[in-house]
């Protein structure tokens, strides 16, 4: 399988990937190139920019969630009708798992995948020391695919003195920089950046930016090295078409017999429905674990704990994800319709599945970050509170302790990351931080719910959403058989 692609890798965190990225696809975009963009880790944010961008979703991939064959699969499913992938690495090029693993970094997911590596070092305030700097990267680099190298925050004076002892010390590409831009720079939060919708003429910066890069990088050439990528293995890659070839071909069968129309109809009816919470409040998901869902059989519809009086009718289940419902705490608490409608529909043992600011919002009470204290859903019988620290950070396997939404041993994969606590965590599941090898309780586990701080990654155990889509489908049986119907 031919696929142009490279990993946008830095030399740390704050180096300017994701603006050197954001510029990248936007300038691609320009040239009518079809792009799909992805995103090492478990991020939310940065792959909200290259939505903003392209209009399209943006892929998360990481290799500690779903090893290196799933991963690889994951990317060929996405990139195979991209003209040109483009990745955007995390951290620095080899920080992984701990700070310490490979799994997990983004020169992990550019092995896997056997993707060329555009490295962006940060070069403000350096001179010389750029060159032992490169020289440590390219010296680790065993797989040899570090192919190009951007200098950011630097001027076109100082990059004109420093390319040709970078160039005759080095084989790769020194293909430009990216001057200092105060006034572009994307603002930040205790959570990461801010969401683009919250940044001030967006659209005129994301633009800007693609104009400076385009006229001191040699996008040209970034391109070439995109395209010079190896093919991916025909093997994967076939397995991969005939089964969705397959699916498609049974698919267009069923419908095109007559005899079968009815019960295609029928079978559709039978389809549960999951509806995702999404606003300013809600906007932390991954793309995967909604395809994950649909792959399992439920069809998706959004609505808004902010804005909407009601959850949406046809609901047989809730997702509530995370996000930043700790700046819209009041008008959360101001909304007393949504919030009865929740609290009916999971004493009506409507199935529930929450994280992180989800978890907040269906405390009884919930802080903001000033400490003032709203009234919230009551649906976990404690109170959230922001303790101004960082309380949980990184990866962690979960496994519940008497098995239900996951089969008995099967741990599923996720990360924690969050500035608030809870006088009820939930103590269902045994939560394992895989290099330390730490043990703690979560999750309230209680058959139709399963609600907590950590974000789930759906397919590092797809029979979890499988287990949630037929816990849906139950639900949705039993509420046809009553005739009742919750909310307007």
């Amino acid at each position: 399988m031919r696929a142009p692609r490279i990993l946008i890798g830095a030399t740390g965190s704050g180096s300017g990937k994701t603006t050197i990225t954001c510029a990248l696809l936007e300038i691609l975009k320009r040239q009518g190139k079809k792009v799909q963009a992805f995103k090492c880790g478990p991020d939310y944010i940065d792959p909200m920019f290259h939505r903003t961008v392209l209009g399209i979703p943006s892929k998360n991939l990481d290799t500690f969630f779903t090893g290196d064959k799933t991963t690889a699969e994951l990317f060929m499913t996405s990139a195979k009708n991209a003209d040109i992938s483009v990745m955007e690495g995390v951290m620095g090029l080899y920080d992984g798992l701990g700070g310490i693993r490979k799994e997990g970094s983004a020169y992990d997911l550019a092995t896997v995948t056997d993707t060329p590596v555009i490295l962006v070092i940060d070069a403000h305030g350096m001179g010389r020391s750029i060159l032992p700097l490169i020289a440590g990267f390219l010296a680790y680099d065993t797989n040899h695919l570090i192919k190009g190298i951007i200098l950011n925050r630097t001027s076109g004076a100082f990059f004109e003195t420093i390319r040709p002892e970078i160039e005759k010390s080095f084989p790769a590409a020194v293909l430009g920089y990216f001057p200092n831009q105060k006034d572009i720079l994307l603002e930040s939060r205790h959570l990461g950046l801010k969401r683009p919708e919250e940044i001030d003429r967006m659209a005129e910066k994301l633009s800007k930016t693609a104009d400076i890069l385009e006229k001191t990088v040699d996008i040209e050439r970034l391109i070439a090295i995109a395209e010079s990528a190896e093919e991916l293995p025909d093997a994967e890659f076939r397995a991969l078409t005939e089964k969705t070839s397959e699916s498609a071909e049974t698919d267009m069968l069923e419908k095109n017999s007559s005899s079968n129309q009815k019960a295609c109809s029928q079978e559709n009816e039978k389809r549960p429905v999951i509806a995702v919470a999404r606003d300013e409040a809600f906007c932390f998901y991954y793309e995967d674990n909604l395809k994950t869902l649909e792959r399992a059989g439920a069809d998706i519809v959004f609505f808004s704990p902010l804005h909407d009086d009601y959850v949406p009718k046809e609901a047989d289940a809730l997702l509530l994800v995370g996000g930043y419902p700790e700046l819209y705490a009041k008008e959360l608490s101001q909304n007393k319709t949504m919030l009865a409608d929740i609290k009916d529909r999971a004493e009506r043992k409507m199935p529930i599945v929450a994280e992180c600011g989800g978890f907040m919002y269906l405390h009884r009470t919930m802080e903001d970050t000033a400490h003032h204290v709203y009234e919230m859903a009551g649906v976990v019988p404690g109170d959230c509170f922001y303790t101004g620290k960082l309380v949980r950070f990184g990866y962690i396997e979960l496994t519940e302790k008497e098995a239900d939404f996951l089969p008995e041993n099967v741990s599923i994969k996720g990360h924690e990351f969050h500035y608030f606590d809870s006088t009820a965590n939930g103590d269902g599941c045994v939560a394992l931080k895989p290099v330390s090898g730490k043990k703690y309780d979560c999750i309230f586990d209680k058959k139709t719910i399963f609600v907590g701080f950590p974000h789930l990654y759906y397919p590092s155990a797809p029979r979890f959403a499988e287990n949630f889509v037929k816990k849906a489908k139950n639900y949705k049986l039993q509420k046809s058989s009553s005739g009742s119907v919750t909310g307007s």
